[in-house]
């Protein structure tokens, strides 16, 4: 990780720039197979996941027998963790709900609000050397409080047409309802589209490569929602002087084993910290299995010396990550002053890891600075909000002067009349 000591505040923002990403170059590739799956279906489903996982499928949906044994091949202490994680995503999740309040706006108005859920939600999970199973639950718990009728799930079929066990058993404690064996950019087109076998939905969920990210921006623009903007995974560790350096390091390096283009970043304002947290890192690396992805990701980490508290909010801030870990001395009252991440840690005891499985928050986030404007997954994500309003005369009588002197000026005469003839018969 390269060191930056005490920058000028005018390097500030190029030393908050993440890694530049082409996505044009990946999007020309990822439209023919949108266009693909498009025309031809489940034929062109068959023929990509020959070509890109190496297996031939005659049919995608998982079976009620694939799913029993997939969980029977999960182990009892893994099955374990999985249910007390969901136990505890559910719990935060079902804080989300608000109940309906009526608001009377003038005398004889009144307007409300209603959560309504989407009808028919896809959800992408990863397969891989490291499926992302945590990934159901934070995407599959919310779907279900919302009220979500349709669950899709698609995620890559492994060498012998099989997914992950710890995905369906995730799939199948969530309450999924359909689960396919389709991986890559043809998945969000069969989600997106709708194939023989593969309902369309309405909105799309899920991490993944730079294909499938380009996928679902592309989807978009034939009216199929997203969660959110993605790009690569990353973390910011404001610290001090009462922070422990292997506390810090490993917290570093469990965002940089995400992938080569994952990003850490130290703000600190102790130069001693600084170095003790390099040396960790270095001992730490040793140990572990994706060595060469975590120091990939290091070589565009940053750890950045600021003079004081102010400055190390004030960048962090500017920064907006992904997670931010508030290793410092009084976290709770940097934590008031933090307006833009995606999900914040707070103190020395809790690691980012504790929300990207188990500690309840939703680990879907924005990255590559969107936290600015963009909040993670949450239970809203699977809702449509309906605004109702209901006038009486006398609410009319009331507002209808305020509506016609309006839509006068507006020189919207239709709408003056909708008023007017209403008011002439009370």
């Amino acid at each position: 990780m390269q060191i930056f000591t005490y920058p000028e505040s005018s390097q500030w923002v190029q030393l908050t720039q993440r890694a530049i990403v082409d996505q044009q170059e990946v999007m020309e590739k990822v439209k023919p197979i949108l266009q693909a799956v498009k025309q031809h279906k489940d034929k062109a489903l068959q023929e990509l996941t020959a070509q890109f996982d190496g297996i031939e499928l005659s049919n995608f949906e998982v079976t009620e027998e694939e799913i029993k044994q997939g969980c029977l091949d999960v182990d009892s202490q893994l099955k374990g963790a999985i249910n007390s994680a969901r136990i505890n995503i559910r719990h935060f999740h079902e804080s989300q709900q608000l109940p309906i309040k009526k608001i009377e706006t003038t005398p004889g108005v009144q307007c409300w609000q209603r959560s309504t859920p989407i009808e028919k939600v896809g959800l992408y999970i990863p397969g891989g050397s490291a499926p992302l199973f945590s990934t159901v639950l934070m995407l599959a718990i919310p779907a279900t409080i919302a009220g979500c009728k349709e669950i899709v799930l698609c995620s890559p079929p492994d060498k012998e047409g099989k997914i992950h066990p710890a995905i369906l058993f995730a799939a199948h404690l969530t309450g999924v309802t359909k689960i396919f064996k389709v991986g890559g950019a043809q998945a969000i087109a069969a989600m997106a589209y709708g194939t023989e076998t593969i309902p369309k939905v309405d909105k799309i969920f899920g991490p993944g490569n730079s294909f499938v990210t380009a996928a679902k921006q592309l989807v978009t623009l034939d009216g199929i929602a997203i969660d959110l903007p993605a790009g690569p995974s990353e973390v910011a560790v404001m610290a001090d002087e009462s922070a422990h350096p292997e506390f810090v390091a490993s917290d570093l390096l469990s965002q940089a084993e995400h992938g080569p283009d994952s990003q850490s970043i130290l703000i600190t304002d102790s130069e001693q910290l600084a170095n003790d947290v390099t040396i960790a890192i270095n001992e730490q690396l040793k140990s572990l299995p994706r060595i060469y992805t975590a120091k990939k990701a290091l070589e565009n980490s940053r750890i950045i010396l600021l003079s004081n508290l102010d400055e190390m909010i004030d960048f962090s801030n500017l920064y907006a990550p992904e997670h931010l870990i508030l290793a410092v001395r009084n976290p709770n009252y940097v934590a008031e002053k933090i307006t833009n991440a995606g999900s914040v840690f707070l103190g020395h005891f809790t690691p980012e890891s504790a929300g990207d499985y188990a500690s309840g928050t939703n680990h879907t986030l924005p990255t590559y600075g969107y936290a600015r404007a963009y909040s993670g997954v949450n239970l809203d994500s699977f809702c449509k909000k309906i605004t109702f309003q209901e006038i009486t005369k006398d609410g009319l009588k009331k507002l209808g002067p305020i509506i016609e002197t309006m839509a006068e000026a507006e020189q919207l005469e239709a709408h003056k009349m909708a008023i007017s003839v209403r008011l002439n018969k009370i």
